[in-house]
């Protein structure tokens, strides 16, 4: 566990958190957050992770420092049984950025995709823009794949993403 970083399941308890998180412009820009979120985007997000972890489908964990301090969010948006694979995202929240806390939050959520759900491939996807999230997953020993143009809409507006992937059989990360 390196810089005391853990993932524990998300809970009532870091709706806080992740409210702080709805209200970073840096993680709205990045992430599928809507702009603006609702007023009740945290207890709804919530609640749809709570509905997929008992379905085996979705998994969302805090990434917590050793005294418990919220420090962002490790996501399993997407995990599917059959093909073996699951979608991974990463959210920190803005005073743990540049400490190595999204490095070691993904390789503990790519352990758990790995060991946990048995993922036959793991894949990130990045916006074209989001320059630390990249640096991140190449960390993690993610291989970029190719760029999704045009792919993602928010606010009225299309943007592309890139592919990062990681199979069982790939060399681990320096």
């Amino acid at each position: 566990m390196l810089n005391g970083v853990k993932l524990v399941p998300l809970g009532r308890q870091h709706l806080d958190g992740v409210g702080r998180l709805v209200r970073d412009p840096s993680s709205v820009r990045h992430t599928r957050i809507p702009e603006p979120a609702p007023p009740d985007f945290p207890e709804r997000w919530l609640e749809r992770y709570e509905a997929g972890r008992s379905e085996g489908t979705r998994e969302a964990f805090a990434i917590e420092d050793e005294t418990g301090a919220f420090l962002g969010v490790a996501l399993a948006p997407s995990v599917e049984r059959v093909e073996r694979s699951a979608e991974l995202g990463y959210i920190v929240a803005p005073e743990a950025r540049g400490r190595g806390v999204g490095t070691e939050a993904l390789r503990l959520l790519t352990e758990w995709a790995l060991s946990e759900k048995g993922a036959e491939r793991i894949e990130l996807l990045i916006a074209v823009d989001n320059e630390p999230s990249k640096v991140v997953a190449a960390r993690c020993g993610y291989v970029r794949e190719g760029v999704l143009r045009s792919v993602y809409v928010k606010e009225g507006v299309r943007d592309d993403l890139e592919v990062w992937s990681r199979l069982p059989s790939d060399p681990p990360p320096a």
